[in-house]
């Protein structure tokens, strides 16, 4: 009988015999088939570092309404700071949340989910496996990158979320105030919400672009999450020195609270559209980089 590139194997299981198809691949083989999304994400939940900080994130607005609970914030004043009208309600307790979680928290949750990814394989000496079955390097890392900001969203809506129906659930749910004086409620109150959120997660993607630049580079996650963390930190510091002037425009984190002129009586866009802008603009620039990087490095681990 003539070969047919196959053979029964065990209990009935085709056996490859050698033979490969047009393109040299093995019969059936398709890239785009390897580490689908859907079993990378699972393999990515399974992480103990993403329960751990998606569990956090839900658990934050409790921890915030028990350190309220020791004290009582300062009332009266028409013109007061977001902490003193953080247990006016739920949407004042959330946008404060968000104002204390945004500057740092955030940076390291966002820099880990994409920083850890690809290192964290190099680190158990699974990457090159995962090379060889074979995946495609273009293919992991759009799977890996998809997935990290994938999981960056989920945490980015569910802190928000957590802290709306925490902050309502122990204060009520009155219209935001505004350090100003004025109130917004209603679909207003729910579009500036979403605003906020939407421009705080468009900030971070430059964060996740750079952690998972160094993630490429180097077989240590904690160093790809903290070398990303530690940039933001120096960009923050060198924001504050008013000697640089203009120059200081040029920083991926000078428009980091530009989120906060959802507060104002009239929605301003100049400053979050900048912001935007600069954050998209570094993080192709960081993520191409990474591509150019791994396309052409001799993995050994």
């Amino acid at each position: 009988m003539p070969a047919t590139g196959h053979s029964e194997g065990l209990e009935g299981i085709p056996a490859f015999t050698g033979e490969s198809g047009p393109d040299g691949s093995a019969p059936g083989y398709r890239a785009r088939r390897t580490l689908r999304l859907g079993v990378e994400a699972r393999r990515q939940l399974t992480r103990r570092r993403t329960q751990i900080s998606l569990g956090f994130l839900a658990l934050l607005p409790f921890i915030l309404v028990a350190a309220f609970s020791f004290g009582e914030p300062g009332r009266g004043n028409p013109q007061t700071a977001l902490v003193d009208l953080a247990t006016s309600g739920a949407a004042n307790f959330t946008v404060f949340t968000l104002f204390v979680s945004s500057g740092f928290l955030l940076v390291v949750v966002v820099a880990l989910f994409a920083g850890d990814t690809v290192a964290s394989e190099a680190s158990w000496s699974s990457l090159r496996y995962l090379l060889a079955v074979p995946v495609p390097r273009s293919v992991l890392l759009r799977r890996k990158l998809g997935v990290a900001l994938g999981y960056c969203l989920f945490a980015m809506a569910l802190l928000p979320l957590m802290s709306y129906l925490v902050g309502g659930a122990f204060y009520g749910w009155a219209p935001l105030r505004t350090p100003l004086g004025g109130s917004i409620s209603g679909w207003e109150l729910a579009f500036r919400l979403a605003v906020a959120v939407g421009y705080i997660s468009i900030s971070l993607l430059f964060v996740a672009a750079l952690a998972f630049l160094v993630g490429v580079y180097t077989d240590a996650p904690l160093g790809a999450v903290g070398s990303a963390v530690m940039l933001v930190i120096v960009c923050n510091i060198l924001d504050t020195i008013t000697a640089l002037g203009d120059w200081r425009r040029f920083l991926p984190t000078h428009y980091s609270l530009a989120w906060t002129d959802v507060l104002g009586a009239e929605l301003v866009w100049d400053s979050m559209v900048r912001g935007a802008l600069w954050s998209i603009g570094y993080s192709v620039v960081l993520l191409a980089w990474a591509w150019w990087h791994f396309e052409g490095k001799d993995v050994t681990s």
